[in-house]
């Protein structure tokens, strides 16, 4: 079989497809490894220069759970092998651990919710000082699954008794604090590559938790592929540019993705009531939203592709 420069890791082949079709546009030898179903031999020599993680932590809600696990012990076998892995374990490790993220936060002396994992909800309750209402988060996340807003005690008894699914796959959950937003103006997501902003957005939920930007999720329409709210929203998520992200955003931004070891990937934060700007999501799969960045007068899928072929090249 003919060697090609660069692998790409997925699972979620409509989130690819703009992807794709800029490495063949631009002529790039890759091949796509989809995590779904798939095997590979830890002591086979690497294939390509460089892998590029596309995988994501919502697979489960797909039903493909088995593509993290497989991804993640893929990327390590790789890495002991010496290939070059973009976002590799490590990122990868990290977008799946939201306490891990909080952690970071801390580290790095970014304003973030408070927070506290259980997997016990009486212990919880016993030991939760971050007040009501309070946001029920897995330490999984990916979407906007499993997310409730919970405005009492026995609200999180209720539905952890009426929804035992929402322990899976990784049966460990969160309660955050919660911070009430200008709903006119709603959250800011960042995309960066490797390293420097590529650009940023706001983004009006409608009371929505899966505020993914692909178009394919996330469409004008309201009707994506992967959508799983658990509140259905008053009207489809928005999404608009925001050339005028604060320099202090950025700025932590830019921590968090070298701290954490991300080559790409989307930072959130809200802008709580006292003008504290509150962090609280690193994305390593960067589902990038090109009506977005073309108000920057640019593709992101080419630039991604610019990338990547600096990668290949060194």
């Amino acid at each position: 079989m003919k060697i090609p420069d660069l692998v790409v890791l997925y699972e979620h082949p409509e989130w690819q497809k703009p992807l794709f079709a800029a490495l063949e546009r631009r002529g790039v030898s890759f091949e796509a490894f989809d995590l779904k179903r798939a095997c590979f031999d830890p002591d086979a020599v690497p294939r390509a220069k460089v892998y590029f993680n596309q995988a994501s932590p919502s697979a489960y809600v797909r039903g493909n759970t088995r593509a993290v696990p497989l991804c993640l012990s893929l990327m390590r076998s790789l890495e002991l092998s010496g290939a070059r892995v973009l976002n590799g374990s490590g990122a990868f490790a990290l977008e799946l651990s939201k306490t891990a993220q909080g952690a970071l936060m801390q580290k790095l002396g970014v304003d973030h919710p408070k927070t506290l994992a259980f997997n016990d909800p009486e212990a919880a309750l016993a030991a939760w000082t971050g007040g009501w209402p309070a946001l029920l988060k897995p330490e999984q996340g990916g979407s906007g699954a499993r997310m409730f807003l919970l405005n009492e005690p026995d609200e999180l008894l209720r539905t952890l008794r009426e929804r035992p699914e929402i322990w899976f796959p990784d049966n460990l959950l969160m309660l955050q604090e919660y911070f009430p937003v200008d709903q006119a103006k709603g959250i800011v997501r960042m995309e960066f590559l490797d390293g420097q902003l590529l650009y940023a957005m706001r983004v009006i939920s409608h009371g929505a938790f899966n505020l993914c930007p692909s178009e394919v999720c996330n469409p004008e329409s309201g009707e994506g592929v992967c959508e799983v709210p658990e509140v259905k929203p008053a009207a489809p998520v928005e999404f608009y540019p925001y050339p005028e992200v604060p320099a202090a955003a950025v700025e932590a931004g830019m921590k968090l993705m070298h701290a954490g070891g991300l080559d790409i990937g989307g930072i959130e934060y809200l802008e709580a009531a006292d003008g504290r700007l509150i962090f609280y999501d690193v994305n390593a799969n960067s589902n990038l939203r090109a009506p977005i960045a073309a108000a920057f007068g640019f593709d992101p899928f080419e630039r991604v592709v610019d990338w990547l072929e600096a990668k290949i090249r060194g």
